[in-house]
């Protein structure tokens, strides 16, 4: 991911609202806010973040289910769903590839956030005076949405990258895959018009 100008979070907070307003995404700003957190975290990642989908997903999410330390367990189950929640967007057309239903990366992400979320209403109606913003209630309920929205943010980082003519074949590449708008309108600014080619058609 190449990010330039300005920090990462600034540039991750304007490109995340306009995602929402172009997907029509009903998404409250602490839900905005965390999507925000999520992609700054994934620009620079750490061990953690990088090794999160290395292993099936179903054995990471029942690893995190029964982790009996419950700040262990939620913090598995957030990374877990952070990690599905950013592979869908930026690289749903690889798990596609693969032959992966997106219905069952959704249904891990769904349970992992759905999960945490429930962790922490728990605990807020086990506490006096504790309150928390059901975030991960929301990421859990609008998973699909969101999945939309990261992936209108990728589709915008990447076409920010056409300025060289390697990035435009990158914007290129991957408006093959994905048919994004937000990628033929780069490819038109700069004299390109997409075209797609039915498989088998002769060229």
């Amino acid at each position: 991911m190449i990010v330039t100008g300005g920090t990462v979070t600034d540039f991750f907070h304007e490109v995340v609202e306009d995602a929402i307003k172009t997907r029509r995404v009903e998404a409250t700003d602490g839900a905005t806010t965390y999507l925000v957190s999520l992609l700054s975290d994934y620009a620079r990642p750490d061990a953690r973040a990088e090794q999160a989908l290395e292993r099936p997903l179903a054995f990471l999410l029942d690893e995190a289910l029964h982790t009996v330390a419950p700040g262990e367990r939620f913090d598995k189950l957030r990374l877990l769903g952070d990690a599905v929640l950013y592979g869908c967007g930026f690289f749903g057309d690889h798990f596609e590839a693969r032959g992966v239903d997106s219905k069952y990366l959704f249904g891990i992400g769904t349970t992992a956030y759905g999960t945490a979320s429930s962790m922490l209403l728990t605990k807020a109606h086990a506490t006096d005076g504790f309150r928390s913003i059901d975030v991960f209630g929301e990421l859990s309920t609008k998973f699909a949405a969101f999945v939309d929205v990261i992936t209108e943010v990728a589709d915008t980082t990447v076409a920010k990258s056409a300025a060289t003519s390697k990035g435009l074949l990158k914007v290129y590449e991957r408006w093959q895959k994905t048919k994004s708008g937000t990628l033929a309108q780069a490819l038109s600014s700069h004299g390109l018009v997409p075209m797609h080619v039915p498989k088998g058609a002769a060229s």
